[in-house]
């Protein structure tokens, strides 16, 4: 487009002129400038910069803008009066933005001067410019006057009269003319009420008259809000005279076909009569009519003017008709009337009724909540019986459901949700149950029975309170439950459905319930079933107790823990003996016999194929026998209506059974079960096809039912058919096309949804009023039929086959709030759901569905026919899907339909609708096969059909033909989309209709976003270039969906679109300047299609897709940035809410794409003030930008938006509990800054939990009901603790809320929740690093925390009391044994042992839950074993608990009890059971290491120990046995219902099991290995153990047995499962670490416990893998386990310890290597050099890994030795290179290497000791290979080559030593390797680094051959070597010689005494010649090695003294004497220093 060429320049010239986004100096229009721009530029140059004069403003501070003021409203002036360009919609809104900044923040000097400014612009021409002058006048004044009116109430008069004025001038303006009762009503809004009477008046009666009969929608809108202002904010219209003028106003505008007028009229409405409330006595009191002093005629005049507009042919003056003017006062129950009366009027039209009801939610909202909560009953009264009892809607279908809609909305959603709090929906359900419901039956002559509409709506309210309330109900819990049994017995249908439903969403929030329910309804229904024969029989309660039966069953499966077997199986019973005894009885009973048995069943079967597979043969023989094949039409002939009617209802009960069985049981479904049930449908359609309906009127007395006619059961029957067919061809795993390809079954549906002649009609009225064309379209007709339309399609909304819904563009909420969005829903289609439609909808409970309602029964079959057409058409071969389709176009085209446009609109929509379901099935976005619609007939056929919907009038249909078309040219290839996208292209540029060009324009965006951005990138230049034009198209419908087609071309192009960004954005700002395209331009027809649909907010949706198209190139493209933010900004500050739900998106786009560009904290604070708006889109948008936000830094953006943003988030989610994105956006926060501000988030929770929120005053008269689920506080130290949690003993909910209210339980729990997860991240943090500043934290807060722990667990909603449960117990493990920082001896959590008992009190209560006491004993068993007290005495209840709860379930009794508690169900029982074992388990596994436990534990280990081991038994049994029921036969009666339904509760047994068993098996392992004798009686099977003795000492039993104990496989194969990982998902809730699960096989994997059963082939081949698997994948302390289990195994391998010949080979020693093989896997991946490959070794972790090393290395040394001596050698081998690889490895030799040295020496000993005559030179040869590859590790180290290399010589030389001192004498000393070995050390004696290792390895040496018997050795070759060192002479840096001096004289002294002459011959006098070399520096170390030396041989050393020479003897003497000397110098200076002392006696 042209236009992007103008926009790079005006943005270039703008740069230059200072005027861009983010100037800071004062912005200044440069008139000049403007206007040598070219026109097309100017409105670009003056829209920037309104926009950045706006922002400047905004950015100034107070004194700023007063000081600017002048100059900005200079600048304001100038542009109004602008001749060229004039001011549009956009820089109007500019211009007031900015002079209402001006003076709402600056100072008001100039204020009267500005608006005598703007009046007199005004009050000016009357030429076309002029005319936009005033326009852009008009707009600021209003803007003015809203933000500074109080500072120019006397201007207000000649403002508004002046405004009133323009009115006849602005005839043909509507914008105009709505701008003007705007302004007005932003005049009146700032004077308030010091407005003028008289100009008061005035506007009143110009804007009564607009608001009635103006033909602009947004005229009337404005005018009816100028109304609205009046009433508001003066009081001179409070009187009935006004209020009845007002009213005849009200009704003329509230039937608008605008929704925005309804809504405007009802606020208007709804304005006053909040403002008239009073409770007061109405009295007849005349209005004082206050005259002013200036009252002239014309005021008389004007009052009488308006007295003649109000009472219309009255004349003036009239005495007669005159009325006096009465205070205006009306009670609740008058002030609803007001609105009822008109309700009720037959000429009120259904546009009429939505907009009343609108009036209705306006005035509720307006009221004091207070009243509201106060006045319920009456409020509900009126809507029950003056609405819903009404005749004139009685007997109106439609207007029935729709008024109950309306109610539902109202009651429900606007005062349940909105209005009242927790405590007023407690009040208001206890109001409906004592004051609607328990009036039926009639009891008390003066209270009257309710009527069935009433009882149904009642029946509503109370469900959608009890789903609002959930666990809260339970106070109300008894007495709705006798309330809702009784109205089970309601004679009505309507009333029984609902009332089943109401009974159904009881049970679910009260599941303790459930068993009560059931059998009442049981025992109810048999009772009644007895009387069904006798005179006073009723089949009505019957099918009641049936239907509230069958849907307290469906409930059964959410709620396991409270289900009973027994009932189910009684239940099932009573079923088939119903239909068996059927036959026997009267037709009519015989009826109702047949559907209580089928709804029965129907009821069961959403329990699952567990429990149905057990009957599924009974089931197929019973549908076998309902729905057989039909007799041939001669036979069925005979049969009379009434036996008809009996078979067609029998047939859909059957039929409504299968369809729930197909829904809950996929899993059955084999391909005979299919193909049964397919054959039982096909014999079901077939017999319908039998019989003709009677097309008169049926005698009654030959129905089988009053109320249903043959043709109403078939229909029924039709129905579910149908929807067995699409549920079947659904869930069959073997696919559906078998079934769906016959061809009668295509040609069915098709005849239901297209034949134009079968077709009954709808109502009479309906068909009147089409045919004189009353009706604008097929949506208005509202006669719940419709001419036959599908319910699929609700106005936008497409719901068909795809998990999505399809939602058409321009259908937002459009600012409307939920409940107005609602109800204006209702008039989007003339059908009306209601639950009573559809039986089966009651045991389908879906959240997905949640808030649908079926549709009637006709209706259904259409969309049950729609959907199997598109699931069985692309599955036809091409020639029957052509023959399909060219009798659906014959169906269109008929002659019938040319009289019945209705009717051919309705088949349109159905075919439309058909073909999209189709498309969507063959385009793969359904889960059903996908097949084929590429056959070119077929494509052709479709395309025409789809053309013309695209064309049609009908906006909803062209919507639905555009989606379709999309879908078809995405099936059929290239060629066809562009021949498709040149036809639309053609029909664009050939017509001119703007209902065909916006379908073109929607199928090209369509087509587009469906082909793809690839695949239609051909054709993306075409597209864009007729889309842009279509945009510029004046007519509100092309430009608009021209703008939506845009945005889908845009965002389905992505990059490919990058070069079209420009110019579509010049575009759009021209689109968004234009007074085309906005609901303010002068044409009437354009400005109503404007107000419905946003313009404005479809450009903001196109921008926002083109900033997903730039995404982070946005960065570096300033000029569309700019203008992107300007666009956005103007959007955000718009009124519109949809046009502010964009710019908030592209907002939080541009935050993600471009942050570094944006005003951060103003987005922030923006997002902040959003969260407080009335619109919910606005709120979930930003919402989500909020959470985007934090997940960058949490803490920057709520410092940025201060402490009123976490306030609003916690207000919204009180109002909104179930809203998930304000829960993730507070969690994101709490991880982020969870241990930096610790303390914070305990206030935060504390603060939350505590918070009251104002509570009107208590209801009048209010029945206190017994509080059964508040706990009973009534011991001392628990009404202490609860005074301290400001909890009083008398505080029960009635007494609190009567002041005040705490926030909802929902946001409670989750408050806890967020206290939780606080605790655990703490933890973890704790657990990494012990100095954590959040545990100090903590520590200091765990007062606060136990406090609101014990708040929440003794609440009364048990889902709070398990989280203050959990609470304590995670306390209890964190900070259990931490010491008071007070008082060190004592326990941080000691003082806290009272509360954390009276925690548990409620636990055990009566009205407690299995999850409760489970909690419970958690806590208590984390109390025991966390050692706060460790005197048993001392730990009071807590333990007695323990205590009582195991002898009591030990017993095994179903009726056992723990405290008051009882479970309620074997399930539950189970679940507390197994949490009581597994606590006692707990304590022993920790009694290992707190002796103190041992005294608890002791006692009761005989008894526990069966009881574990039947626990784990029945896991296993669970775990690992097929389903039991599967063999089972359906004979329930004669076998255990126990072991019948065994695979019904598996699933929720595993649960309990999965997360008990590992601490089970740890107690007992604990057990094994302190060889108690009991443990091995227990686990041989003998289970009745003396309990006396506990735990004998250990004894001499033999540790190994060759048989298993009998629980051995129990124990190890569910420890093997669960390592081996193949869980399902049903068990694997918790999966256990390896670590604790190979810890636990390592104890039971002992001989005395397995026996030898772990080395049967199969079981050691399995262990084994799974070790190895293990191994290679886990971390090293897993490994080191791995390591002991395979050696163990190893070391208690039968071969080992038998009697045969270990030298022989044997198939045992290949277990031996593969355990090996384990072993040396887990070293291969630790240590490089062993791994082969370097790249597949694990990098090694410090301490941790070297450990494992070592560990691994002790093993291998180990297992080696049980090995034959044949393999052993080689084994050997293996081993010796493990080692030198460890040796030579570069890593290890700092903590490696020094630690596997031991180990060397141990496994070099062992090789030694095991030398024999024949293994001696092998041994000897790998020996000297071993040192051979040490020496060369040696030389390769000393090249110093890394900074390992001097620790790996060093430990060379020592493992050298090793290998020589303990294996020395198998190899030769004079061998080549010895003497090099020993030339290398001495070489090293000389080397830095290396010598005194060196020194150190010699002497070893050296002492080791000195104890040998004196053959000569190693010394030979060492000790001349040796000497010659000593005395040399040259340099001894390290001083090694002294160490070589000690070396030489320890070996001397060691030697043999015959040996000792020598020696001392030649090392004494070699010591004494370096004494005498060195002299006196080395005679003390001289004379103590030769003292050495005398000590050892004194009779030698003599002898060698005597052989000395004088001199010498004197020297040595010296020597000797020097040390002795020095000796003495330094006793008797010790003994000099010594004085005397005196030593007091201090050990008396």
């Amino acid at each position: 487009m042209s236009t992007s060429e103008p926009l790079q320049k005006e943005q270039n010239e703008q740069k230059d002129d200072g005027t861009s986004n983010g100037t800071s100096s004062s912005p200044q229009l440069d008139i000049p400038k403007l206007h040598s721009l070219p026109s097309e530029q100017q409105d670009f140059y003056l829209f920037n910069f309104t926009s950045d004069l706006v922002q400047y403003v905004r950015e100034l501070d107070k004194e700023s803008i007063s000081a600017q003021q002048k100059h900005l409203k200079k600048e304001v002036f100038q542009i109004i009066a602008l001749s060229s360009p004039v001011p549009t919609r956009a820089i109007r809104s500019n211009l007031g933005r900015c002079l209402a900044q001006v003076f709402g923040e600056g100072d008001r000097r100039l204020l009267f001067e500005s608006i005598n400014e703007l009046v007199g612009v005004v009050s000016g021409g009357k030429g076309e410019k002029e005319l936009k002058a005033k326009h852009a006048a008009i707009h600021c004044l209003g803007d003015v006057f809203a933000a500074a009116g109080d500072s120019a109430i006397s201007l207000s008069s000649l403002a508004c009269l002046s405004l009133l004025k323009q009115l006849k001038y602005s005839q043909n303006h509507s914008g105009l003319r709505g701008s003007v009762f705007k302004t007005l009503g932003q005049i009146v809004e700032g004077v308030g009420a010091s407005i003028d009477e008289v100009v008061a008046r005035d506007v009143w009666k110009q804007a009564r008259t607009t608001a009635a009969g103006d033909k602009s929608a947004w005229t009337q809108i404005n005018a009816c809000k100028c109304l609205e202002q009046l009433i508001r904010n003066t009081s001179n219209f409070d009187n009935s005279n006004d209020f009845d003028s007002l009213k005849s106003t009200i009704w003329k505008a509230i039937d608008s076909t605008t929704p925005a007028v309804r809504h405007a009229a009802a606020s208007t409405l709804a304005a006053i009569l909040v403002k008239s409330y009073s409770e007061e006595t109405v009295q007849e009191i005349a209005v004082r009519l206050k005259k002013s002093k200036r009252a002239s005629k014309r005021q008389s005049a004007a009052v009488d003017v308006a007295d003649d507009m109000e009472r219309p042919g009255s004349r003036p003056g009239s005495p007669a008709l005159k009325k006096p003017a009465l205070r205006l006062a009306f009670n609740v129950r008058e002030m609803l009337r007001q609105l009822s009366t008109q309700y009720l009027r037959v000429s009120t039209t259904n546009r009429a009724r939505a907009g009343i009801a609108t009036c209705y939610a306006k005035l509720l909202k307006g009221l004091d909540q207070g009243l509201v909560e106060k006045q319920y009953g009456k409020i509900a009264n009126h809507f029950f019986n003056d609405l819903l009892s009404n005749l004139s809607l009685i007997y109106n279908r439609y207007r029935l459901l729709t008024v109950r809609k309306y109610t539902r909305i109202i009651l429900q959603d606007v005062v349940g949700k909105f209005i009242l709090g927790e405590s007023g929906q407690l009040a208001a359900s206890r109001w409906l149950i004592n004051d609607i419901l328990k009036n039926y039956p009639q009891v008390i002559k003066e209270r009257a029975e309710p009527s069935k509409h009433s009882l149904t709506s009642a029946l509503e309210c109370l469900s959608s309170f009890i789903q609002s309330l959930g666990s809260a109900t339970g106070e109300l819990a008894d007495s709705c439950r006798e309330a809702l049994v009784q109205v089970l017995q309601h004679p009505n249908y309507t009333v029984q459905i609902h009332a089943s439903h109401c009974l159904q969403v009881f049970v679910l929030a009260c599941p303790q319930q459930l068993l009560p329910c059931i059998s009442i309804c049981m025992n109810s229904l048999n009772r009644e079933l007895k009387l069904i024969s006798g005179p006073r029989h009723s089949s009505s309660k019957c099918l009641g107790f049936a239907h509230g039966l069958a849907a307290t069953l469906s409930t059964s499966r959410l709620r396991p823990l409270y289900g009973s077997i027994e009932l189910y199986s009684r239940v099932f019973s009573l079923a088939t003996e119903l239909l068996k005894s059927s036959s026997q009885s009267e037709l009519r009973m015989s009826s109702t016999q047949v559907q209580v048995a089928w709804t029965l069943i129907g009821g069961l079967m959403p329990l699952g194929p567990n429990f149905v597979k057990i009957h599924i043969s009974q089931l197929l023989l019973l549908w076998k026998n309902a729905l057989p094949k039909p007799l041939h039409k001669e036979n069925g002939a005979h049969q009379g209506l009434i036996e008809t009617s009996f078979l067609t209802h029998v047939r859909e009960c059957a039929l409504s059974s299968i369809l729930t069985f197909l829904e809950y049981n996929s899993r059955l479904l084999t391909t005979d079960v299919s193909n049964r049930i397919a054959a039982f449908l096909q014999n079901t359609i077939s017999f319908l096809d039998s019989f003709s309906v009677p097309k008169g009127p049926e005698d009654v007395s030959q129905r089988l039912f009053p109320s249903l006619t043959l043709s109403d059961l078939s229909v029924m029957a039709r129905r579910r058919v149908l929807q067995c067919y699409n549920t079947l061809a659904k869930r069959s795993p073997i696919g559906n096309s078998d079934m769906l390809l016959h061809s009668n079954l295509l040609s069915l549906a098709v005849s239901l949804f297209a034949d134009p002649e079968n077709y009954s009609g709808g109502s009479l009225s309906a068909n009147i009023a089409a045919s004189a064309g009353n009706f604008e379209g097929i949506w208005d007709v509202g006669d719940n039929s419709g001419f036959g339309v599908t319910g699929l399609i609700k106005g936008p909304d497409i719901e068909l086959l795809s998990a999505r819904r399809i939602k058409q563009g321009s259908k937002s909420s459009q600012g409307r709030g939920e409940e107005e969005f609602a109800i204006d829903k209702s008039l989007l289609s003339p059908i009306c759901g209601a639950r009573e439609h559809d039986l089966v909808s009651l045991f389908m409970i879906d959240d997905s569905d949640k808030g649908r309602l079926p549709d009637p029964p006709a209706t259904e079959v259409v969309n049950s026919a729609i959907r199997l057409f598109a699931m069985a058409l692309p599955l036809q071969a091409p020639k029957v899907q052509e023959s399909i389709l060219e009798q659906i176009t014959t169906f269109l085209s008929s002659q019938v339909l040319q009289k019945e446009a209705m009717r051919k609109n309705a088949m349109s929509i159905n075919v439309g609708t058909a073909m999209m379901a189709a498309l969507q099935v063959a385009t793969k976005e359904t889960e059903s096969a996908s097949g084929d619609l590429k056959n070119p007939a077929t494509e052709r056929i479709t395309q025409e059909l789809l053309r013309t919907l695209v064309m049609h009038h009908d906006p909803y249909i062209r919507n639905i033909g555009a989606e379709a078309l999309g879908r078809l040219c995405d099936c059929a290839g290239n060629a066809f989309t562009a021949g498709e996208i040149n036809y639309m292209i053609d029909s664009i540029v050939a017509n001119r209709n703007p209902g065909i060009r916006a379908g073109c324009a929607l199928a090209l965006g369509c087509i587009h976003t469906q082909v793809g951005g690839m695949a239609a990138g051909y054709h993306l230049k075409t597209i864009t270039s007729i889309l842009m034009s279509l945009c510029s198209d004046p007519h509100p419908i092309v430009h608009f969906w021209a703008l939506e087609a845009l945005a889908r071309v845009a965002e389905s192009a992505g990059l490919t679109y990058s070069g079209y960004v420009s110019g579509t954005l010049g575009m759009l700002a021209q689109l968004y300047m234009a007074e085309s395209h906005n609901e303010e331009t002068s044409s009437q027809v354009s400005s109503n299609l404007e107000t419905i649909d946003s313009t404005t907010a479809r450009i903001g949706h196109c921008v926002d897709s083109l900033i997903n198209v730039l995404g982070p190139d946005l960065q570096d493209m300033v000029k569309a940035r700019d203008l992107i933010f300007t666009l956005v900004r103007n959007f955000c500050l718009g009124q519109d809410v949809t046009t502010k739900v964009e710019g908030l998106k592209c907002l939080e786009n541009l935050s993600l794409y471009a942050p570094g560009t944006m005003h951060f904290a103003q987005y922030v604070q923006e997002l902040r003030d959003s969260l407080t708006t009335s619109s919910s889109e606005v709120r979930e948008v930003a919402i989500n930008s909020l959470h985007n936000l934090l997940k960058r830094n949490a803490q920057e953006i709520f410092e940025i938006a201060g402490p009123t943003l976490e306030d609003q988030l916690w207000t919204i989610l009180d109002e909104i509990p179930e809203h998930e994105g304000i829960k993730n956006l507070l969690q994101e926060w709490l991880r982020q800054t969870a241990l930096s501000e610790t303390h914070i988030w305990v206030q935060r929770c504390q603060r939350v939990l505590s918070k009251a929120k104002p509570k009107p005053a208590e209801p009048e008269n209010p029945e206190k009901a017994p509080n059964s689920a508040l706990p009973d506080l009534q011991d001392e130290e628990v009404a202490g603790f609860a005074a301290a949690a400001n909890i009083s003993k008398d505080d029960d909910p009635e007494s609190i809320k009567s002041s005040q209210e705490l926030l909802k339980w929902q946001v409670r729990r989750f408050a806890m929740g967020c206290l939780s997860e606080l605790l655990f991240i703490v933890e973890q943090e704790m657990a990494s690093n012990p100095e954590s500043k959040a545990e100090l934290t903590l520590q200091q807060k765990v007062g606060d925390v136990i406090r609101m722990a014990f708040a929440a667990s003794t609440a009364n909603v048990v889902e709070l009391r398990i989280l203050g449960l959990r609470v304590i117990d995670q306390v209890l493990k964190m900070f259990g044994r931490t010491p008071d920082p007070d008082f060190t001896d004592a326990s941080l959590l000691e003082q806290y042992q009272a509360q954390i008992s009276s925690a548990l009190t409620p636990a055990f209560s009566s009205d407690s839950s299995a999850e409760l006491a489970t909690e419970a004993i958690n806590v208590c068993a984390s109390f025991v074993s966390a050692g706060i007290v460790t005197d048993a005495d001392r730990m009071g209840r807590i333990l007695k608990l323990l205590v009582t709860s195991l002898e009591n379930l030990s017993t095994g009794s179903e009726s056992a009890k723990i405290g008051d508690f009882q479970a309620p169900s074997t399930n539950a029982q189970v679940m507390v059971k197994m949490a009581v074992f597994s606590a006692w388990a707990e304590l022993q596994v920790t009694s290992l290491d707190h002796s103190y436990l041992d005294v608890i534990a002791k006692p009761h280990l005989a008894i526990l120990t069966p009881l574990w081991l039947e626990s784990l038994q029945e896991f296993a049994r669970l775990r690992f046995e097929p389903d039991i029921s599967s063999s089972l036969g359906s004979d329930t009666n004669s076998q255990d219902l126990n072991d019948t339904y065994a695979s019904l509760n598996r699933q929720t047994l595993l649960k309990f099991y999965q997360s008990s068993w590992l601490k089970l098996v740890n107690a007992i392992a604990s057990l094994i290995e302190q060889d108690s004798d009991f443990v091995f009686d227990a686990l041989d099977g003998n289970l009745e153990s003396s309990p006396k003795d506990v735990m004998p000492d250990k004894n001499d039993r033999i540790n190994y047995r060759e048989e298993p104990v009998a629980f051995f496989f129990v124990l190890f194969g569910i420890t093997f499962e669960a390592l081996a990982g193949q869980s399902g998902t049903e068990a694997n809730a918790t999966r256990e670490s390896p670590y604790d699960l190979l810890q636990v096989m390592k104890k039971i994997l002992r001989p005395s416990v397995s026996g030898n059963a772990i080395y049967q082939d199969a079981t050691f081949s399995e262990t084994t893998d799974l070790l190895e698997r293990l191994a290679m994948t886990e971390g090293p302390g897993t490994q080191g386990i791995i390591v002991d289990i395979a050696r163990n195994l190893c070391l208690d391998h039968p071969s080992v310890k038998g009697s045969h010949d270990r030298e022989n080979l044997s198939e045992d020693v290949e277990q031996l290597f593969e355990l090996t093989r384990i072993i040396v896997i887990i070293l291969a991946g630790l240590e490089p050099e062993l791994s082969g490959a370097h790249s597949l070794a694990r990098p090694r972790d410090s301490n941790e890994a070297v450990s494992l090393i070592r560990q691994s290395l002790d093993s291998l040394v180990d297992v080696a030795e049980v090995f034959p001596s044949i393999i052993k050698t080689d084994l050997h081998a293996c081993i010796l290179h493990i080692f030198i690889g460890a040796f030579g490895s570069a890593t290890g030799q700092g903590d490696l290497v020094p630690a596997a040295l031991p180990t060397f020496r141990r496994f070099i000993q062992g090789m030694a000791t095991s030398i024999t005559a024949s293994t001696q030179p092998i041994i000897a040869r790998q020996l000297l290979g071993c040192l051979k590859r040490l020496l060369s590790i040696l030389a390769k180290a000393q090249l110093r080559e890394s900074d390992a290399s001097l620790p790996c010589a060093k430990n060379i030389l020592l493992a050298s030593t090793i290998l020589l001192t303990t294996a020395g004498f198998a190899m030769p000393p004079n061998h080549p390797l010895v003497i090099k070995l020993l030339e290398e050390m001495l070489d090293c004696l000389q080397d830095i680094g290396l010598a005194k290792v060196a020194a150190s390895c010699i002497r070893s040496l050296l002492l080791a051959e000195s104890r040998t018997a004196g053959e000569a050795g190693l010394s030979h070759y060492l000790l001349p070597r040796l000497l010659l060192f000593l005395l040399d002479t040259e340099e001894d840096p390290e001083g090694v010689r002294v160490l070589v001096a000690h070396a030489l004289s320890s070996f001397a002294a060691n030697l043999p005494k015959s040996h000792t002459p020598v020696a001392f011959s030649l090392i004494a006098p070699a010591l004494l010649a370096r004494a005498a070399r060195y002299g006196s520096t080395i005679f003390e170390e001289t004379a103590v090695r030769l003292l050495e030396l005398a000590g050892a041989d004194p009779v030698a050393f003599r002898g060698l003294v005597g052989q000395m020479s004088t001199e010498q003897k004197g020297f040595m003497e010296g020597v000797i004497k020097s040390v002795g000397g020095r000796k003495k110098d330094e006793d008797e200076e010790t003994m000099g220093q010594e004085k005397p002392t005196i030593a007091l006696k201090m050990d008396f």
